[in-house]
């Protein structure tokens, strides 16, 4: 399983926008890539309409979007054109989803990124409690091979800057995804860190100084645009 830091695992895989040679044919740009379990489940359709709406925003801060399941390319093809024709969600219809959508049957692409949790399908007592005593029969799942909610944030030099995991059960917030996205350039571009529930025009925080020399200047004569609470938490206003 890769780790923030790693390199991208290299890839090559047929998708629903032709074949992609990765991370080779996005050199230069950031990509969220993520999987969903399967086509035709409610979840998944929802995030899928919601991340082709944010596609043309995505592009303006040089990010692409990849989508996979272990579904072959003809339910791939079949399930977006369902979303394009027959569904609406929070006012948005006739969406086409115009990302790739990778065809992984092979799980190989699936497993080179830990898309896989064996035991992901877990139920807890109490809901099998309330079905045991109602007389009703619930079916577990205590395997499975499909996708879990991955997300990988990938930066321009095809490292790996984030990692973020959902239950079956819970849609990701893709606006999430985008603020964690734009800290993360934030930070780049600016040498800074960004605080808790940061969004763009928030204040930022000044790395710690790692040398003594460093902390006395913190403590004698902070900047006059910074607020330092001590020599390890200074905040400084967003000027851009």
């Amino acid at each position: 399983m890769p780790l923030i830091g790693d390199d991208a695992p290299a890839f090559k895989a047929r998708t629903t926008q032709g074949m992609v040679n990765f991370p080779e044919d996005y050199k230069g740009k950031w990509v969220i890539f993520f999987s969903h379990p399967s086509d035709f489940t409610p979840v998944c359709t929802t995030e899928f309409i919601k991340c082709a709406t944010m596609q043309e925003e995505l592009k303006k801060l040089n990010t692409e979007l990849i989508g996979l399941s272990v579904d072959s390319i003809y339910s791939h093809l079949a399930w977006l054109e369902t979303i394009r024709d027959r569904v609406e969600y929070k006012g948005f219809k006739n969406i086409d989803v115009m990302f790739p959508v990778i065809e992984d049957l092979s799980m190989e692409v699936a497993r080179k990124y830990g898309m896989i949790h064996p035991n992901a399908h877990y139920t807890p007592e109490s809901i099998l409690e309330k079905f045991e005593r109602s007389g009703g029969v619930l079916p577990i799942r205590q395997f499975t091979t499909e996708t879990i909610r991955a997300v990988f944030i990938i930066d321009p030099m095809g490292k790996i800057r984030a990692i973020l995991y959902y239950p079956f059960s819970n849609g990701r917030s893709m606006d999430e995804v985008k603020r964690l996205l734009m800290a993360i350039q934030k930070s780049d571009s600016e040498d800074v860190s960004t605080p808790e529930g940061w969004s763009p025009g928030d204040d930022v925080i000044l790395p710690c100084p790692v040398t003594w020399t460093g902390v006395k200047e913190r403590l004698d004569g902070p900047d006059k645009d910074l607020k330092c609470f001590d020599w390890f938490l200074c905040i400084k206003k967003d000027t851009q």
